[in-house]
Parts: C-alpha cells; structure tokens; sequence
C-alpha cells in the first residue's frame, strides 16, 4: 500500500470513527456516568474488537455473509436486540458513579470487544474499508497496514468521545440533568438502528 493510500485510508478512518454511532454514544455516556479512567477497558475492548473483525473481513468473512443472508439477518436481529437493551440501560442510570446502586458499571474489555461482532456500523465500516483499501495481490500486508490505521483512527476518535463525557460530567452532577443526559443519550443509541433497519 502505499503512502497516499494509507493516508487516504486514515482518513477515511478519521471520518467514519468520529462520526455519532453506537460506540461514540455509548463512550459519551460512560465517560459522564464513570468517567475517563473507568472507560478506558471499555475503550481498548473496542480497538481490539475492531481489530479483530477486520482481520475476519480481510479473511473472506464478509464474502460469507453475502452469501448467506440467512446469517447476515441473524447477526443484524442480534445487534438490534442487544444495541436496545444497551440503550435500555444507559436511558435508565441515574448515578454518578464507580458503582451505582442498581450495580451500573462501565462495559469491560471484553464486552466492548464482543461488541463490535454485534455493531451495524462496525461491520459496515469494516467491510467498506477492507473493500476499498485492502489489496487482493498483497493481502496481509495491506491488512495489517488497514489495521493501523483503523488502531490510529480508533484511539483518537474513543478517546475524544469519552473525553467530551468527562467534559460534561460535573456540568451533568445535577440529577436532573443527569437523567435527561441518559435518557437522550439512550434514545440516540436507539436510533443508530435506522440504518439497519433500511
């Protein structure tokens, strides 16, 4: 790959990482209800995540998908039902906290990783830049070089998004706010399903 084309494959990254999805809203919300250093598994368990399923896309995973909607539809109802219990539990908190009194606790590495497996826009970011990006003739180089970028554009855009929540987090101490914070932060997690459901 060469140097224009990663550069052009960066930011592509940059755009479609920074852009409102589940992660960013889900990151917003933890970093206000737990703040930046509690969130940061929650951070490095989607980069890893990510990284992990767009190995899988360069590997034919995609392709599978594509020829057997069956499992394309099953893996889409998947994400829809667990993006709306996530939306469900974020629309729900009420504390600031390190553990509130219903046992709210930021996602884990592993959750968030697990997570991307499950992510409308994760899958289709994956599959757009693997596709636009990834060269047949040297495979795993131009992966592994896809995949920087996406580590590089994925710790600028999770840090930012956690960061805006910690920003908020004193502004949001009020109950009240906090509640309405939660409640809206949930209904746009819902929302991230339209494209889905299209």
């Amino acid at each position: 790959m060469t140097a224009d084309t990663s550069l052009a494959a960066l930011g592509f990254a940059l755009v479609a990482s920074l852009t409102p999805g589940p992660n960013n809203v889900m990151l917003l919300a933890s970093g206000v209800n737990f703040g930046f250093r509690r969130t940061i598994p929650h951070m490095l368990g989607i980069a890893i995540g990510f990284s992990v399923l767009l190995v899988a896309v360069g590997a034919g995973l995609g392709a599978l998908l594509a020829a057997f909607p069956a499992l394309h539809l099953a893996l889409k109802v998947a994400g829809g039902a667990y993006l709306l219990y996530l939306a469900w539990k974020i629309g729900t908190a009420r504390t600031l906290s390190t553990a509130g009194p219903n046992g709210e606790r930021p996602m884990t590495l592993l959750q968030a990783a697990a997570f991307q497996w499950v992510n409308p826009k994760a899958w289709v970011f994956a599959i757009t830049i693997v596709a636009l990006y990834a060269d047949p003739l040297q495979p795993v180089a131009s992966i592994a070089v896809v995949v920087a970028v996406c580590l590089i554009a994925s710790a600028t855009s999770v840090s930012t998004w956690a960061g805006f929540g910690l920003m908020l987090r004193q502004f949001l101490s009020d109950p009240v706010r906090l509640k309405w914070f939660n409640i809206a932060m949930g209904v746009l997690l819902a929302l991230t399903l339209i494209p889905l459901l299209m």
